[in-house]
């Protein structure tokens, strides 16, 4: 992918170009929430087409690098210490931090609080731990969730598997083999954020690209998939930076 620009007023919108696989020959333009842009375009379009493209959305795309920058503004960085909140499957826990040099490391969800028991109070540590947990209850959730889904999508022949990987700009993706990944951030959102992503790269098993087709199974099985696709967009990096 190779990094362009196009000016709008006297704002500078940088993006990178990526190759679309897709039957369709239109422009697909994606402001992430860390406010990078990522133009999708047919391996046949000139640079000419994308970046016309790219201006003659240059207004939707300035409202939303606007909107994310609002919001990056309130994330404050995390120190990992007792009294800080983190979230967990859509709610807001306060993060208790217990020292103790003879102490099991581990974390746990005990009233209300993710407890970390660690032998130092070492911010890395601590961090770690919890992206270990994270991840632990991500595998298992999403799992569940998938086995759940898989009553509503027919046309998904058996269980795909699951990778867990940390991504800074998705959510979520579907290898041409039929793999999921997804990203452990996820499960600090709700239960109905994560049947979208997972509803999301299920329907790219049956169709690969962002067809009529494609849309069609997504309102068939999740009608209401578009008002939490974008709650989960303006969310984005209170779970991610969180």
């Amino acid at each position: 992918m190779t990094k362009h620009f196009v000016l709008y007023g006297d704002e500078r919108l940088e993006f990178t170009r990526a190759i679309r696989r897709s039957e369709s020959t239109g422009v697909m333009i994606q402001v992430n929430p860390d406010c990078t842009i990522v133009v999708n375009a047919p391996e046949t379009a000139s640079q000419q087409e994308v970046e016309l493209a790219v201006v003659k959305r240059a207004s939707w795309i300035s409202k939303q690098l606007h909107k994310f920058k609002h919001q990056n503004a309130f994330v404050l960085p995390r120190t990992y210490v007792s009294g800080e909140s983190h979230f967990y499957l859509g709610r807001r826990y306060i993060l208790k931090v217990n020292t103790d040099k003879g102490t099991t490391q581990n974390v746990k969800l005990l009233r209300g609080k993710i407890e970390v028991n660690v032998k130092t109070s070492s911010p890395d540590k601590i961090k770690a731990l919890l992206q270990d947990w994270y991840k632990d209850r991500a595998r298992e959730i999403f799992n569940n969730r998938l086995e759940a889904l898989l009553q509503k999508t027919p046309w998904v022949s058996e269980k795909p598997h699951i990778r867990i990987m940390r991504m800074a700009t998705q959510w979520g993706s579907c290898s041409p083999h039929g793999q999921l990944t997804l990203n452990p951030h996820l499960v600090k959102a709700s239960r109905e954020c994560i049947d979208y992503v997972l509803l999301h790269e299920l329907c790219h098993l049956a169709e690969h690209n962002h067809s009529d087709r494609f849309y069609r199974l997504m309102d068939q099985t999740m009608p209401k998939w578009q008002e939490i696709k974008t709650f989960l967009d303006n969310n984005a990096n209170k779970y991610i930076n969180s």
